[in-house]
């Protein structure tokens, strides 16, 4: 299933086909208290505050971006007006993992 603008499906796991050597990917989940958010959006931002790309949370709460390396914003924006930021930094061969609470 394709969500947002032909992202792939979000998953906790990272395909097979990512060479992490070669990727830098920021993956995280969204929570309010302790209960995955499905269908918000995470946008990514970059340095400057101008937007990169959005997806869409998974039934599980995950969204994954693959970025350049560096510092990068991520806000959700979920049902009710919620929106929150989050910081991180993106580099090669990791995974920047954050769990954005709402």
């Amino acid at each position: 299933m394709t969500q947002g603008c032909a992202a792939p499906a979000q998953t906790a796991h990272i395909p097979a086909t990512v060479d992490l050597a070669k990727e830098a990917v920021i993956q995280g989940t969204v929570v309010r208290g302790e209960t995955p958010v499905a269908g918000a959006y995470a946008r990514l931002l970059d340095s400057t505050g101008e937007f990169t790309g959005e997806v869409v949370t998974s039934d599980e709460g995950i969204f994954r971006f693959f970025a350049a390396p560096g510092d990068w914003t991520v806000r959700v924006l979920a049902p009710g007006g919620v929106s929150v930021d989050a910081s991180v930094t993106a580099e090669i061969g990791m995974v920047a993992a954050l769990e954005v609470s709402i």
